[in-house]
C-alpha cells in the first residue's frame, strides 16, 4: 500500500499511541503531523492543511469532541476527514462524534490495517 504525499495528523494525549500510529503510517508513504491535544492541533492544522486528521475523544484541555466540531465549523477545513480515536466502543459515544461532524470512529487499539483503511478511504485514495 502506497499512501506517499498524503499528510495524516494524529491528536492524542498518549505517546505510545502517537507513535505507533507514527510508524504504522510513515511505513505506508504517509508525511505524519502529531499534535498532544486540541489546542496544539489547530494550529498546525492551519498551517500544514492535513488530507485526514485522527482524533482522540478524551484529551486534557480540549476534548476529541470539541476538537472535530471546531475544525468542522472552520469552512477551510469542513471537507478534511475527522476519524475519532477512542477506547470507549459504545453507542452513544459513536452518536456523539457523528454529531460533532466526525467521519467515521476507531477503536482503540487500533492496528496498523485499521488505520491504512480509514486513511485509505476518507482520503480519497484508490486502492492498487
Amino acid at each position: 500500500m502506497d499512501l506517499s504525499g498524503l499528510k495524516v495528523m494524529i491528536i492524542d494525549d498518549s505517546n505510545t499511541i502517537r507513535r505507533s500510529a507514527e510508524i504504522f503510517l510513515s511505513q505506508a508513504g504517509c508525511q505524519v503531523l502529531l499534535a498532544e491535544d486540541g489546542f496544539d492541533a489547530l494550529a498546525k492544522i492551519t498551517d500544514h492543511q492535513p488530507d485526514v486528521i485522527f482524533v482522540d475523544i478524551m484529551m486534557p484541555r480540549l476534548d476529541g469532541y470539541q476538537t472535530c466540531a471546531l475544525i468542522k465549523k472552520n469552512s477551510k477545513l469542513a471537507a478534511t476527514p475527522v476519524i475519532m480515536l477512542s477506547s470507549r466502543d459504545g453507542l452513544f459515544d459513536r452518536a456523539r462524534g457523528r454529531m460533532v461532524g466526525s467521519d467515521e470512529y476507531l477503536t482503540k487499539p487500533f492496528t496498523k490495517d485499521s488505520l491504512i483503511r480509514a486513511v485509505t478511504e476518507h482520503s480519497g485514495v484508490l486502492l492498487r
